[in-house]
């Protein structure tokens, strides 16, 4: 089984979509981190934003790899998952994933990745904007989560604070949210929508363990063991 969990920032795509893949044996496969760990990288050695053709060199040169059932993150030997997702990356990588050469090579290697999952465990649990639509459009299961932006921005401000930023305001966290949908939505390389037959999943009113729940029933629903 493919099980694509997609949805703006802030949604809780990342909690549901690890214990989601834990309680079903399968993989788990944190597609935004890889776009992050570019911008990571781009950051650290003053890449021009505006420069796509370097940074679209830069993608394809990066070592990228998963380690720890999908939590960690890793450019060769060096884990950056502690370094991926203050909001200056989270700005930067936005902008980086709307250069269509660059989500091209990603999404080959996320490809890659959860097929040989499949084979090795049996499925994978794919979290990130454009799982359901592009990377896998015939997965067996297609969930579009998501939340008020009020609510996105109270965990996307308690994530920061998780990572010990203490400068930034929920105001500061809200425009983040709202300023990533309208990048992410708006993009013409593979532009953040819901699938026609993925299942919308509006989750203000719904625990964490509520949302893995519900998911880890759809996906025993349509096979999963």
């Amino acid at each position: 089984m493919i099980l694509a969990i997609d949805g703006p920032a802030g949604a809780g795509k990342s909690t549901v979509s690890r214990e989601v893949a834990q309680q079903l044996g399968f993989a788990y496969i944190n597609t935004g981190a890889m776009y992050r760990a570019v911008a990571l990288v781009a950051h650290e050695h003053d890449f021009d934003e505006n420069d796509e053709a370097d940074l679209v060199r830069l993608g394809a040169q990066l070592p990228l790899r998963f380690g720890a059932g999908g939590t960690q993150i890793f450019v060769g030997q060096r884990e950056v998952s502690g370094q991926i997702y203050s909001p200056e990356i989270g700005a930067l990588t936005s902008k980086i994933a709307a250069i269509a050469p660059l989500r091209a090579q990603i999404v080959a290697r996320q490809r890659e990745i959860a097929l040989q999952a499949q084979a090795e465990v049996g499925g994978a649990v794919l979290e990130g904007r454009d799982i359901q639509t592009v990377v896998f459009p015939d997965a067996d299961l297609k969930i579009f989560l998501t939340a008020s932006d009020e609510e996105r921005a109270r965990r996307r401000l308690q994530q920061w604070r998780e990572k010990g930023d203490e400068a930034h305001t929920f105001n500061d966290a809200l425009r983040d949210v709202q300023e990533r949908d309208a990048r992410d939505s708006s993009r013409d390389a593979s532009p953040l929508k819901p699938a026609d037959d993925g299942v919308y999943l509006l989750c203000d009113e719904l625990s964490a363990a509520q949302v893995i729940e519900k998911i880890v029933s759809l996906a025993r629903e349509n096979g999963a063991k």
